[in-house]
């Protein structure tokens, strides 16, 4: 489980095919990989994934091809930069919402307008997503926790505040980007639990 707020930027040193579609990512990282543990999670953009191999400054994942065709993953190259958070542990603070790091479906960035110090995002997700997110809820866009402002059909607004624009890498977010999308976690288990209309 994780919250949504980014604790560092890493890049992909290498990206290599694998069987069946996946692929192995490096990534590299300020963490300390000596307190990441082999089979720790780390959300890498969204995505939960599982760290298999390590050294000073990186780690490795496996990615299904499942993941990669769901997700951008499919279109990382070395360089790409990667939003990265640890899993939470019990008793830490949740900053941002409860995000889970599996991936709902990718968002397409519409428009991107400076507002202020500010970035405005328009995303169109898509269209059997759009039930689930709602004006002033949460979203993840790749990996990262963000409040929603407005909802029409199947395009919502975002607002990027200069930290986050500073702290992630949707400081060059622009028309036509692709987005991990994960919508809030209790909005897809009431639209399970509630008869659709």
């Amino acid at each position: 489980m994780f919250s949504g707020i980014v604790t560092d930027v890493g890049h992909v040193r290498a990206a290599e095919e694998a069987a069946a579609g996946g692929m192995r990512l490096e990534i590299g990282t300020a963490y300390d990989t000596a307190d990441i543990a082999l089979g720790a999670s780390v959300a890498c953009s969204g995505p939960c994934l599982t760290v298999t191999d390590k050294g000073p400054g990186w780690f490795a994942v496996d990615v299904s091809g499942e993941t990669a065709s769901r997700t951008t993953l499919g279109d990382w190259r070395a360089g790409t930069r990667v939003n990265l958070e640890r899993a939470l542990g019990l008793g830490d603070e949740i900053g941002g919402h409860l995000v889970t790091g599996h991936i709902d479906g990718v968002g397409l960035v519409e428009k991107a307008e400076p507002e202020g110090d500010s970035l405005r995002l328009s995303v169109h997700c898509p269209a059997e997503l759009a039930r689930f997110v709602a004006s002033k809820g949460s979203v993840a866009l790749d990996g990262v926790s963000l409040t929603v402002n407005e909802v029409e059909g199947a395009v919502f607004g975002i607002n990027l505040i200069p930290h986050t624009l500073a702290q992630t890498t949707l400081d060059d977010c622009a028309a036509g980007r692709r987005l991990n999308l994960e919508v809030d976690l209790i909005a897809r288990y009431l639209a399970r639990l509630l008869p659709e209309r």
